[in-house]
């Protein structure tokens, strides 16, 4: 059953050097703030999964916090590239870093295995493109009934997934909507998971299109208003636009980039 605890509590407990991590959130609902306090607490050695990494990821990995990526795209949406992430794959600062890419429909279908139980995925894709051959987790199968070459992808299990949220009942179920994206099965695949949310209420009103974890699929959550910035929180916050836009001169310049580093270590105020 879930349990509320403070943010820095929760990462504190559930996530430990040289774990597979999970931030998962599509277009919003993206967990900057658990990504933040992963970097206060010097996290090292992380293998750090999310189908789309943004700016979160970027930070965490110029933070030296990661050594792998596993992902399907990554990039600062409407601004450009990510600048520590290209200078830890080309220059190995500020340490090297291992990538494993694959596509949106792959990831999808690693996690959707990942939360059922099953030790890999199998779907029609990857076909015109050369990442089998860069992909060691990329392989051919043939159905069994029809005879049919399709790809095969390992499940994806993360130690941990973080997630956020709009709300949580102090029972710790948790309640989300908007653009819903792989949320829902990074927590289920997952050994252990942390929810952030907006607010923690009394009880949860239905929302249409709304999803509603149960507190006995979640381990812990942490009431963190304003957890998803710069991304927003559908029916609490609007996207920053600014803040990607402001990132980019930062991560493109090792100096600045520190700059902003100890900012976040020292004060918890990164920008």
């Amino acid at each position: 059953m879930a349990e509320i605890v403070s943010l820095a509590d929760a990462v504190a407990e559930l996530v430990r050097d040289g774990d597979v991590v999970a931030l998962e959130g599509f277009t919003h609902l993206i967990p900057v703030a658990a990504g933040h306090e992963i970097i206060r607490q010097r996290r090292r050695d992380l293998t750090l999964v999310r189908m789309t990494p943004d700016i979160v990821y970027d930070q965490l990995i110029g933070a030296g916090c990661a050594r792998k990526l596993i992902f399907s795209w990554g990039g600062n949406p409407g601004v450009g590239s990510l600048h520590r992430f290209r200078d830890a794959v080309q220059n190995g600062w500020p340490e090297p870093l291992e990538i494993e890419e694959h596509s949106h429909a792959g990831m999808a279908n690693r996690y959707v295995a990942g939360a059922s139980g099953l030790p890999f995925a199998v779907l029609r894709g990857y076909t015109g493109t050369d990442l089998a051959s860069v992909t060691s987790t990329i392989k051919q199968i043939t159905c069994p009934f029809t005879g049919e070459r399709l790809a095969a992808v390992p499940a994806i299990n993360a130690d941990v997934s973080i997630i956020h949220a709009q709300r949580a009942d102090r029972a710790g179920n948790v309640q989300l909507w908007g653009l819903v994206g792989v949320q829902k099965e990074a927590v289920l695949a997952a050994k252990r998971s942390l929810v952030t949310v907006e607010e923690v209420v009394d009880e949860l009103e239905p929302v249409d299109g709304g999803i509603v974890l149960p507190s006995w699929a979640v381990t812990r959550v942490a009431e963190v208003p304003g957890g998803a910035h710069p991304s927003y929180a559908q029916g609490y916050s609007e996207r920053d636009n600014g803040y990607y836009a402001e990132w980019d001169p930062i991560s493109r310049d090792r100096a600045e980039f520190e700059k902003w580093l100890e900012r976040t270590r020292t004060t918890g105020v990164p920008a």
